[in-house]
């Protein structure tokens, strides 16, 4: 004899609902507003800024220069100077707070769950330290670190591990980053302006890691760049930040053929730069 309880299904498919949810979610944003202080008033520079970063997915934020795409990045973190900066709102990530947590709990977190490559790569690193000291604290085999350095056309980890920072070129300070942070294996690797400095070749290089990063170990990836080429062939879904507002987040085509203004005319602009160039 079968038994329908209509109630009791439609609660067991929200529940699964639910956990499927809470399952493919990595991190949730949820800012009210970014402010600079001043001694006299502030100044907000970001404003109702949501979006939810899914496991296994690459997200784009394009912008032009100075629109706020790296304040956003940085204050997902509490990386903005407090005395400069203030942050209302919530970021969650694995149900933690991140906008209010101890300064111990986020350094854990920056340091095993949530990576960054900043766009000034050079200033990432301690002038006054070898390389050797960052693949020492990566505590991954010399073999390994050989195999990404490889890949990404990188001196060896020998030549390498002798050289300070200042003597690398601003695209081989920006590839080592990368290396050091997919080396840490994060949950979630964000990227400022990771084409920036860098020939068609690496950047090719680069995406191709990014979609073995996330499909591989069923990672996340947040990149903010100008670039919609590589946001197109990168990304899974392409918001558009500008006057201090992101959009929701759009595939491919759906970004390409938006009807909003603002959107259009920076698609239009990229263009007529790209071809002015080629």
């Amino acid at each position: 004899m079968c038994i329908r309880n209509s109630n009791f299904s439609h609660q067991f498919i929200i529940l699964l609902s639910k956990r499927k949810t809470t399952f493919l979610l990595m991190l949730s944003v949820d800012i009210n507003s970014v402010s600079i202080l001043d001694e006299e008033k502030s100044r907000t520079i970001l404003k109702d800024i949501k979006f939810d970063v899914d496991k296994g997915k690459v997200y784009t934020i394009l912008g032009k220069n100075g629109c706020g795409k790296s304040t956003l990045i940085n204050s997902i973190t509490s990386l903005l100077p407090p005395n400069i900066y203030e942050v209302n709102g919530k970021v969650l990530f694995d149900d933690i707070d991140l906008l209010n947590s101890s300064e111990e709990k986020l350094l854990e977190i920056r340091k095993k769950n949530i990576r960054y490559v900043f766009q000034d790569a050079a200033s990432s690193f301690d002038p006054l330290k070898k390389i050797k000291y960052y693949f020492d604290l990566s505590n991954i085999s010399p073999l390994k670190i050989e195999e990404l350095l490889l890949f990404f056309s990188l001196p060896t980890y020998k030549k390498l591990s002798d050289l300070h920072s200042h003597e690398l070129s601003g695209g081989m300070a920006q590839r080592l980053l990368i290396v050091l942070a997919l080396l840490a294996n994060p949950d979630l690797l964000i990227l400022d302006e990771p084409t920036s400095g860098v020939d068609y070749a690496v950047m090719n290089l680069i995406l191709l890691k990014i979609k073995n990063f996330v499909r591989d170990n069923d990672k996340s990836v947040l990149i903010v760049t100008q670039d919609i080429n590589f946001a197109i062939k990168s990304s899974d879904y392409i918001a558009y930040l500008s006057d201090g507002s992101l959009t929701q987040f759009f595939t491919s085509d759906e970004l390409l053929n938006s009807p909003d203004n603002k959107v259009r005319n920076f698609i239009n602009s990229f263009k007529e730069i790209s071809n002015a160039s080629a």
